[in-house]
Formats: structure tokens, C-alpha cells, sequence
């Protein structure tokens, strides 16, 4: 039995954050992507379309030095919706990282990303390093 084409696309979108492959990012999230940051930090918000996701990613890998890595140790997908359980570590100064968070995605019709969830299993944690 095969992969669904979600989780395919899903465990490929992960694969091109990892590279900093933002074509590909690009060709996977819906030109109307609505994506969720949660908590107080400076990057928590709502952001919308993949400009302003860039923008923030930006923002992060400069507060990082470029050390933030997003490994998905755990992917599923069916036609509507993808999850992923993802470790993070990154580095600020003397500040290290290294939490998971639960990610869901919304899926269109086509199979691309239309919103995106960001759930930290360490709130706190997580605020913490970004703010």
C-alpha cells in the first residue's frame, strides 16, 4: 500500500524547510495560506500568504543564526488535513531550544497547504525562546 499524496507532499514540504528550498515550500502552500503562530513572542501571529510566512521565517533564522532545525519525527495525512509531531532546536545567545510542537495542516482540493497550525507541546518553552 502506498502513501497518501498528502503525506507524500507533507513529508516533502518538511524536507524542503530543512533545505531552505522555498520554491518548493512555495509550490506547496496555497497562494491564500493562512498560518497560525500562537503565544506572545515576537513571531506569534497570524500571517497570510507565503510572503508574509517568509517574512517570519526570516525573522526567525536571523534570531537564530540560522540554528533553528524542524525535524518531523511523526507525519500522517488523509484528504483534508495533515499532522506532524516536529522537534525543534535552535540556539539565541546562551538560550537552546529543543521542544516539540504539533503541526496541522489544512489541505485544499489540489493537495496544497490552505492553513497551517502551530501547536507547542511546551507553550511556555517555546514563548520563553522567542521573546
Amino acid at each position: 500500500m502506498s502513501d497518501h499524496t498528502n503525506l507524500t507532499r507533507l513529508r516533502e514540504a518538511y524536507t524542503a524547510f530543512d533545505k531552505g528550498d522555498l520554491a518548493a515550500l512555495r509550490e506547496f502552500w496555497h497562494e491564500d495560506l493562512r498560518w497560525h503562530e500562537p503565544g506572545s513572542s515576537p513571531v506569534a501571529g497570524d500571517y497570510r500568504g507565503p510572503d508574509a510566512v517568509f517574512g517570519m521565517f526570516g525573522q526567525v533564522m536571523e534570531m537564530t543564526g540560522n540554528s533553528l532545525r524542524a525535524e518531523a519525527v511523526l507525519t500522517c495525512a488523509d484528504d483534508e488535513h495533515g499532522t506532524a509531531l516536529v522537534r525543534f532546536t535552535a540556539h539565541r545567545g546562551e538560550r537552546h531550544l529543543d521542544t516539540r510542537c504539533a503541526h496541522v495542516t489544512r489541505f485544499d482540493a489540489d493537495g496544497r497547504a490552505v492553513e497551517f497550525w502551530n501547536a507547542p507541546l511546551e507553550p511556555v518553552v517555546w514563548d520563553a525562546f522567542w521573546s
